[in-house]
C-alpha cells in the first residue's frame, strides 16, 4: 500500500483501492454470499417465500446423492466404462474431474516443450512474432472458436476429408463422440493459459545453470528434471490451476462439442437454474464445484510446494 501511495499519490491510490473494493464486494462477494445463503433454502413459489416452508436445510446438497442406481462411469475415451452404484449427478461430477485433469495433463505435455523453445532456444527477435501467431485465436470469442472446431471435427468436415485424401484413414472418424471432442475443444481453447505461466517461469531461469548441467554431463532429460522444472514449479502450478478450473467450469465447450453420451457438471448446474428454474439447488451444485476447485488449488500447492503468492504471480 505504501508503494502504491508513493508511486501514484494518496488521491489516485484511494481511487484504485475504492474501485477494487467495489468490484470485489458488489460483483464477487455479495452475489456469492447470496447464492450461498439460497443454497440452503428450498425452491418455493414467491408467495411461500418467508413462510413456514422456507427454512434452512441441506436438502439441496443431498439432491446430489439422490436417485441412486447403477451408472456407467467413463474414465478415458475409448476404454470400457466402469459400473458404479451412484447417482447420475455424482457420475457426471466424477467425469468432469477426470477429464478436466486429463485436459490439464495434455496441455502441460504440449506446452512445456513449446515454452522451453520460446524461452531458451528461439531467436529473441522472432519470439514476438511467434507470440503474435499464438495470440491470434484469442482475438475470436470462445463460442465462435467452438463452432469452428465443431465444423472441423464433424463427420464430413475438413479434418476427416484431409485425412482420407492423404490416405491416412479409409473411413471418417467420429470425433464428436463420447468425450473426445470435448477434450480436444478444451485443450484448444485453454492451452495458452498453460503456456504463458510456464514460459514466464522458464524465461526467468539463468541460462548459465542449464549450461552448467550440460557441462557436468547431465543428459537433456535430467537437465529438465533437476534444473528447469524445479525452477518452473510456480509457473507449472499456476498453469495447472487455471486450466483445470477453466475446464471444470467451462459451459460453451461441452454444450457445443459434447455428444449425447457426454455431460459436463456445468450443464447440470445450468439445467437446474434455467430449465428447472430451481436456483437454490443450482447454487448448491455450483458451490460443490467451487469446493472442488479449492481442493485442486490446495493439492497443486502441496504437490509443487508453492504458496498462493507464487501461483498468483
Amino acid at each position: 500500500m505504501s508503494e502504491l501511495v508513493r508511486r501514484y499519490g494518496l488521491g489516485l491510490s484511494g481511487v484504485f483501492v475504492a474501485l477494487t473494493a467495489f468490484w470485489l464486494l458488489m460483483l464477487v462477494i455479495l452475489p456469492d454470499l447470496y447464492l450461498f445463503e439460497n443454497s440452503f433454502r428450498p425452491y418455493l413459489p414467491v408467495v411461500e417465500t418467508g413462510g413456514p416452508k422456507d427454512f434452512y436445510s441441506l436438502n439441496n446438497y443431498l439432491n446430489f446423492h439422490s436417485d441412486l442406481g447403477w451408472q456407467n462411469l467413463t474414465l478415458f475415451p475409448g476404454l470400457p466404462q466402469i459400473s458404479m452404484y451412484a447417482s447420475i449427478h455424482e457420475v457426471v461430477f466424477l467425469e468432469t474431474i477426470v477429464f478436466s485433469s486429463l485436459v490439464t495433463i495434455l496441455c502441460f505435455a504440449i506446452t512445456y516443450p513449446i515454452a522451453y523453445f520460446l524461452a531458451k532456444v528461439a531467436n529473441p527477435r522472432s519470439v514476438g512474432t511467434l507470440f503474435l501467431v499464438l495470440l491470434i485465436p484469442l482475438w475470436v470469442s470462445e463460442i465462435l472458436r467452438c463452432f469452428a472446431l465443431f465444423i472441423i471435427l464433424s463427420l464430413k468436415g475438413p479434418l476427416n476429408m484431409s485425412l482420407i485424401g492423404l490416405g491416412i484413414i479409409q473411413d471418417p472418424i467420429h470425433w464428436i463422440s463420447d468425450f473426445n471432442s470435448v477434450i480436444i475443444g478444451l485443450v484448444y481453447v485453454y492451452i495458452l493459459f498453460m503456456l504463458f505461466p510456464i514460459y514466464n517461469a522458464i524465461q526467468s531461469l539463468d541460462s548459465n545453470q542449464i549450461e552448467a548441467a550440460r557441462d557436468l554431463g547431465a543428459p537433456w532429460w535430467r537437465t529438465h528434471w533437476r534444473v528447469i522444472m524445479p525452477h518452473s514449479k510456480p509457473g507449472i502450478a499456476s498453469g495447472c490451476v487455471m486450466v483445470f478450473m477453466l475446464s471444470a467450469g467451462s459451459l460453451f465447450v461441452p454444450s457445443v462439442l459434447g455428444s449425447t453420451h457426454s455431460r459436463w457438471f456445468t450443464e447440470v448446474i445450468q439445467q437446474w437454474m434455467f430449465e428447472n428454474q430451481d436456483w437454490n439447488t443450482g447454487a448448491a451444485y455450483a458451490f460443490l464445484l467451487l469446493l472442488l476447485c479449492i481442493i485442486f488449488v490446495s493439492l497443486m500447492m502441496s504437490v509443487f510446494r508453492v504458496s498462493l503468492t507464487d501461483i498468483a504471480k
